[in-house]
């Protein structure tokens, strides 16, 4: 991750995105919802942060938050020491289903930010650098029925990264993937934090995907949505699904949402 010397030669992590004291509800004539109640988080320039617990405690409204697409009621958000307000290239999304245009080609779905922000003529050379780092050469002209689902979510993927954002905030991007789709989309996730040095948050339901993935796991309680704990995954990269780390550390999680008796098998078996 990304980090500044100070004065004493030592070295400083640096704080990209702040959320204080975040409440978000819901409210539908007499019915009322608290998604999120007085949620804290300081996330380091350059970190992968995994967002897990139980449907419904508001994994999703928090990345739906940061990336502008929401409002809380109280509290602030801030990246850069700027509050967000609404959305911006700078914090790129990518859905759960990838949200691709049926009507585009592959290469032209990764170009619509750029054409949408008038900045196509000065970055389109960007657009096969990240064809070529999401695994997709080749395809450039397909539609996206013409692809499977896991190099649709690459295009989603490449669609965010070539904006240059801050943060990526991935919602579930690899839920409805196969084992050797999502364990393949995991490497090369991890592979562009490494090149790019970009932030990521993740929404998942997957304990070993966010082991995997994560350098801290933010674990949140049943609605009221609220961080429960924040643990860091002290684990060297590549890690191994089957290591005595992993395996213990997806048990400690596994514990905390009472699963752990169940005794599960490792999901990935290639």
């Amino acid at each position: 991750m990304a980090e500044r010397i100070t004065e004493d030669g030592r070295m400083k992590e640096e704080t990209i995105l702040q959320l204080n004291h975040v409440d978000r509800i819901y409210e539908d004539g007499d019915t009322r919802v608290q998604a999120l109640s007085d949620v804290n988080l300081k996330v380091r320039k350059g970190e992968f942060i995994s967002l897990i617990g139980s449907s419904g405690c508001g994994k999703t409204t928090t990345l739906r938050l940061i990336a502008g697409l929401d409002q809380p009621q109280n509290g602030k958000i801030f990246l850069d020491g700027e509050e967000i307000a609404g959305p911006d290239p700078r914090r790129g999304y990518v859905f759960q289903q990838g949200a691709l245009f049926n009507w585009l080609t592959v290469e032209d779905n990764i170009a619509a930010g750029l054409k949408a922000r008038h900045v196509y003529q000065k970055n389109r050379h960007r657009i096969q650098e990240f064809i070529d780092m999401t695994g997709l050469t080749g395809f450039e002209k397909s539609y996206p029925h013409q692809i499977s689902g896991g190099m649709a979510q690459r295009v989603a993927i490449a669609r965010a990264l070539v904006n240059d954002p801050e943060i990526l905030l991935l919602d579930e991007p690899m839920g409805a993937l196969d084992s050797f789709t999502r364990a393949n989309l995991q490497d090369q996730l991890l592979a562009i934090q490494k090149k790019n040095h970009t932030t990521m948050i993740l929404v998942t339901h997957d304990v070993d995907e966010a082991i995997y993935l994560s350098d801290r796991i933010v674990i949140m309680t049943p609605r009221p949505g609220k961080i429960a704990q924040v643990i860091d995954v002290d684990i060297p990269k590549p890690r191994q699904r089957g290591g005595t780390e992993f395996l213990m550390l997806r048990r400690k999680l596994l514990e905390k949402f009472n699963l752990a008796s169940a005794d599960p098998q490792p999901e990935y078996n290639i």
